[in-house]
């Protein structure tokens, strides 16, 4: 219960970014057209699209805890047969994945001259996405904390499941507003 309150209070922080972005946009129509020809759609839409499997991958998992079913019970290679904590570990590295992208695009985009301080298109963009970035890297944290957990608990429980479901709310909460960031930042003209 206390995960889903928290992502209401979640759900306002990012409404506040949005409102900040469509604010800032709707003052300055030129700049966001000259600064959003600069994005790599292309590349944000493949960065896009490994974050939001992270999510089948974050969700498979679950399947796995709510089996009680910690790790594999087969083979590598036999993904159908993984644990929750094989299944954590690639949602795990595509989320890691993603936040390497992002860094790559900051790069390219600062190499393109916008940058937190260049204008207020290049101060939206970095607090929207910084700010995601961040949860992210929040969540990568909670997996390995959720992971490590499954480790040393001597039998895997009810217990370590609920926490394995309550990163799934966050993760997908994530992914969620990622969609949303994504929509309007790179799509919306």
């Amino acid at each position: 219960m206390g995960t889903i309150v928290w992502l209401g209070s979640e759900v306002m922080f990012f409404a506040g970014l949005f409102a900040i972005y469509f604010t800032l946009k709707s003052t300055s129509p030129g700049l966001w057209e000259a600064q959003t020809a600069k994005l790599n759609i292309t590349y944000a839409a493949v960065n896009t699209t490994i974050l939001v499997l992270s999510s089948f991958t974050c969700q498979a998992g679950v399947f796995a805890a709510e089996r009680l079913q910690a790790r594999r019970s087969g083979t590598v290679g036999q993904f159908w047969k993984w644990g929750m904590v094989e299944w954590f570990y690639v949602t795990y590295a595509m989320g890691a994945t993603f936040v390497i992208g992002q860094i790559f695009e900051y790069a390219n985009l600062v190499s393109e001259h916008i940058s937190l301080s260049s204008d207020s298109y290049g101060s939206a963009f970095y607090i929207t996405t910084g700010f995601h970035g961040l949860h992210v890297t929040g969540g990568l944290i909670a997996f390995i904390f959720v992971i490590g957990r499954a480790f040393a608990v001597k039998d895997f429980t009810h217990k370590e499941a609920t926490s394995a479901i309550a990163i799934s709310y966050y993760w997908h909460f994530v992914d969620v507003v990622w969609i949303g960031l994504f929509a309007v930042i790179y799509l919306l003209k």
